[in-house]
């Protein structure tokens, strides 16, 4: 898969497979690409070149079925009514699905009881601090169960509780068979990710390692440049 901006490459040959139930780590410094790839797979961009599916699904032929079974997450996510209660954002979400009223209701209880905002599920969310913001957002990632999870920079608000709390999380879903791809740009987060490590630099797979190495070495990994 490759992906240009003018002049710029922001992707340059990428291949990479998450299965279900794995967990990917995709790691890289800021330009590496990573968000670029996140929105060719969640079909809010398109390649130039190669192709991808999701879920059985091609991004560019069928982007609709790949929606209906992608949960999204952005950490600089700004989609919400900021107005209104984090419960009527989330109800609102489950509407957009067409899920029956009642199936609304109380898998935004569930949620936001699950990610610690129960006491303040109806305070506007202009009143969120930005690490509850992150958790609204990983809630409403998760709301339709879906089969595949993408999450990029998703955690970077959180606090280091409640960040190992979702790391514990993600292993419960990848256990259930949901595919994960998360992306970050911090050696001690991919550390600890529960899974497979892929490092992006400037637009190419630098490496690919199983969980283990510690920051210092996924430093190494990094520097020594793209594969090829």
């Amino acid at each position: 898969m490759s992906k240009r901006f003018g002049d710029q490459c922001a992707l340059v040959d990428v291949e990479l497979e998450v299965a279900a139930g794995e967990i990917v780590a995709l790691l890289g410094p800021n330009g590496a690409g990573k968000t670029t790839l996140l929105r060719i797979l969640a079909t809010t961009l398109r390649p130039d070149g190669g192709g991808a599916s999701v879920g059985g699904h091609d991004v560019i032929s069928a982007p609709a079925a790949v929606r209906r079974v992608i949960g999204l997450s952005f950490g600089e996510d700004r989609g919400w009514y900021l107005r209104i209660s984090a419960r009527r954002n989330l109800e609102f979400y489950g509407a957009l699905l067409g899920w029956p009223r009642a199936r609304v209701r109380q898998r935004a209880v569930e949620l936001l009881g699950e990610f610690g905002l129960a006491g303040d599920a109806d305070r506007p969310i202009q009143q969120y601090s930005s690490g509850m913001r992150s958790r609204l957002g990983l809630a409403r990632a998760l709301f339709s169960e879906p089969a595949v999870l993408l999450l990029d920079e998703a955690t970077t608000r959180l606090d280091p509780i409640a960040a190992a709390d979702f790391r514990i999380r993600l292993q419960e879903l990848a256990d259930e068979g949901t595919a994960i791809l998360l992306t970050t740009h911090d050696l001690h987060e991919a550390s600890e990710v529960p899974g497979r490590i892929v490092g992006l630099a400037q637009g190419r797979v630098a490496f690919s390692c199983a969980r283990g190495p510690s920051p210092h070495e996924l430093e190494r990994l990094l520097m020594s440049g793209p594969r090829g």
